[in-house]
């Protein structure tokens, strides 16, 4: 076997098919209320006969410029009053003309997941939103251009709501009552109302557990705990060493989706090859959500099914010595400054300071 096993694992879709017919995505890029540069092109698109209707925002916050998650979503911190105008955009790879109805819809967050609701179902966000125009005809091969709108009451109550802009094309109706198609591309929308800064967000990765599945890969889970004032969206790797025969392998991607609400405890799932061995291995993984990133070890041994025992993640040795260290840091700084102000006080009043005596200069004779 090769000292080193690296195998990704399939890219997942941004896309769930419903009962009705319809496909459903969430993605596309973040916009915000400060001023705006052009967002990575990150489409998202879902498939309509031999083509597909595409959708992405135009617009980023310079703010947000580092952020990765900020750069796919509408994620955004806003005052009651405030309003906000950004562009998105549809395009079409069929080749006929299309036109897509735009609008926005409720959304909530259940069980690790952005759950877009059905149709037009109304929540707080989404009646706060609007697109202009409702309706774009986008030429075949083409694509064209509209404007959101997020306007927040001045009585709005502090809180994140969850929304997503959809752009939606229907087939057209048969003549012997066949059934109707329905696909929808949307992008998700996390707003926090509230005064000042937006809350910190902040996870921790509890433990870690080595599972195997029915077709025999395993993989890793670790639980996460979302511990801040925003809505997470997981994303990470993992690695492995010191296996049997001193193996390595990785990264292996986590899973993309995984949505954990502000409180809430989630699984996170990482598949490895089935061509590992059982173990033990020195596991490392890497967690993050936009620009919160936190990492965990532990040693692993994967079962021949089912799972083993989950192993809890305890802070590094010596973690306690940081806050002690800052701590003597800021002490000995307010020593200083108390030191400069006594010594200030006492050269006003005439009095020698506490810097130890002067010699006199010399008289002549």
């Amino acid at each position: 076997m090769p000292a080193s096993i690296r195998r990704r694992s399939p890219t997942p879709l941004c896309r769930r098919s419903l009962t009705v017919a319809a496909a459903l995505a969430l993605s596309g890029c973040i916009v915000a209320p400060a001023a705006a540069a052009p967002a990575a092109p990150t489409p998202s698109a879902t498939v309509v006969g031999a083509g597909s209707i595409g959708l992405r925002l135009l617009d980023a916050p310079i703010a947000a410029r580092d952020d990765p998650r900020a750069r796919i979503y509408i994620v955004d911190r806003m005052a009651p009053g405030a309003v906000i105008l950004r562009h998105i955009a549809v395009t079409n790879t069929t080749p006929s003309v299309a036109h897509v109805l735009l609008y926005g819809a409720a959304a909530s967050l259940a069980n690790g997941a952005f759950l877009g609701a059905a149709g037009h179902t109304v929540n707080e966000l989404s009646s706060w939103t609007s697109v202009q125009p409702g309706v774009l005809t986008v030429p075949a091969g083409g694509q064209a251009i509209a404007m959101v709108s997020l306007a927040i009451p001045r009585t709005a109550s502090p809180g994140e709501r969850y929304g997503v802009v959809w752009a939606q094309v229907t087939s057209a109706s048969r003549p012997n009552g066949g059934v109707v198609q329905v696909s929808r591309v949307g992008v998700r929308m996390y707003v926090s109302v509230g005064s000042g800064g937006a809350p910190a967000a902040n996870f921790v990765i509890a433990s870690l557990t080595a599972e195997r599945t029915a077709d025999g890969r395993p993989i890793v889970v670790a639980a996460v705990r979302n511990t801040g004032g925003r809505a997470l969206d997981m994303s990470g790797s993992l690695r492995l060493s010191g296996g049997p025969g001193g193996l390595g392998a990785g990264p292996f991607p986590a899973a993309l989706g995984t949505t954990l609400a502000i409180g809430d405890t989630e699984p996170v799932a990482i598949a490895l090859d089935k061509q590992l061995p059982a173990g033990p291995w020195n596991v490392e993984i890497t967690l993050r959500s936009g620009l919160v990133e936190h990492q965990a070890r532990a040693t692993l041994t994967f079962p021949a099914t089912g799972a083993a025992q989950a192993v809890p993640i305890t802070p590094p040795r010596g973690h306690w010595l940081l806050p002690l260290l800052t701590g003597f840091a800021g002490l000995s700084l307010l020593a200083l400054v108390l030191r400069g102000a006594i010594a200030r006080r006492r050269r006003h009043d005439g009095r020698p300071s506490c810097q130890g005596p002067r010699h006199a200069a010399p008289s002549s004779a």
